[in-house]
């Protein structure tokens, strides 16, 4: 099983975070664009800054990187990119986050975010054959309430999103916080996804599934703890969006070798293959799946099953 082939593969990525595809040339970039002081040298510099402990460490610099995106253009560039990069890895549909709290918060309006995303995912589809849609994504470290004011500010641009989920840091912010603002956006007409079972226990992806009535679980590696969960996760179908590189990068697992998602797939649970934050850990989604074909032995069986899940668990 080679690179071609595994690239020639359809495949759909439904974790990906847009300001994590933000890759150190462009942050450059745009920095000097936007007249932007970066605290690195230069790209290299920052390369080297991208290792973490833990989930947090990771976030503190991912919210410093995204500081550079202040205009409609450069959320174009940065989803162009993504999308470009797409393209030459064969994933041929994406359903991408984006974390408007994190440019409202620093005065960026909503409209450049929102409009530049939704352009280039556009032109994704007229120019390279790539399908999908946008998730509007909660910040769980802040409240409620600020979640709330997020969704009414989406209201005017709601034919540019067709979901809500959650992430950021989990540890200490579980669904159940959030379960009044997704019965909102619910009954808006809106899907729903939610992180949960990364960092944070099972008992978390029980609450995504009772509580938010999600669609389907990001990331979910720890539900191999809890036996019940599994069987429920099996005979529900309900998609897991794994992220293996990301999973090694941050700690969930000491090294790919000890990765679970392919006993989670022959234990018949709907996992698929993603990338996360792919400019912070190391890949895109063929990374991801040259990952495990190198430290797991992963069947050429596997990988068709593992791209016929993230096609399946579309959303859009």
């Amino acid at each position: 099983m080679n690179d071609a082939w595994l690239t020639a593969l359809p495949k759909a990525e439904l974790h990906l975070h847009l300001e994590g595809a933000l890759e150190p040339e462009l942050m450059f970039a745009l920095a000097r664009r936007n007249n932007i002081e970066l605290p690195w040298a230069d790209v290299e510099a920052l390369r080297q800054a991208y290792s973490f402990n833990n989930l947090q460490e990771f976030l503190d610099l991912y919210y410093q990187g995204a500081n550079v995106l202040r205009t409609e253009q450069d959320f174009y560039d940065l989803t162009w990119a993504y999308l470009q990069k797409c393209h030459a890895q064969g994933v041929v549909h994406v359903e991408p986050f984006f974390d408007p709290q994190t440019h409202t918060e620093r005065g960026i309006p909503f409209e450049a975010a929102i409009t530049g995303i939704s352009t280039a995912l556009r032109d994704g589809r007229a120019q390279l054959g790539i399908t999908g849609g946008l998730i509007l994504s909660f910040l769980r470290h802040l409240s409620e309430e600020e979640a709330f004011q997020t969704l009414q500010q989406a209201m005017p641009f709601r034919d540019q999103f067709f979901a809500v989920g959650l992430d950021s840091s989990e540890k200490g912010h579980p669904p159940s916080k959030f379960e009044r603002v997704f019965a909102k956006a619910r009954a808006e007409g809106f899907l729903a996804v939610a992180h949960a079972g990364e960092e944070g226990p099972p008992e978390y992806i029980w609450q995504a599934l009772d509580l938010l009535k999600v669609n389907r679980i990001d990331h979910g590696v720890r539900a191999a703890e809890d036996p019940a969960l599994l069987d429920r996760l099996a005979d529900e179908q309900v998609p897991l969006t794994v992220c293996p590189l990301s999973n090694i990068k941050l700690c969930v697992f000491p090294d790919m070798a000890q990765h679970n998602i392919l006993e989670l797939l022959e234990r018949g649970l709907n996992v698929t293959v993603n990338s996360d934050d792919p400019a912070y850990f190391g890949g895109y989604v063929l990374e991801n799946f040259t990952a495990l074909r190198d430290s797991l032995g992963m069947t050429e069986d596997q990988a068709r099953r593992l791209a016929l899940n993230s096609m399946n668990a579309r959303l859009v």
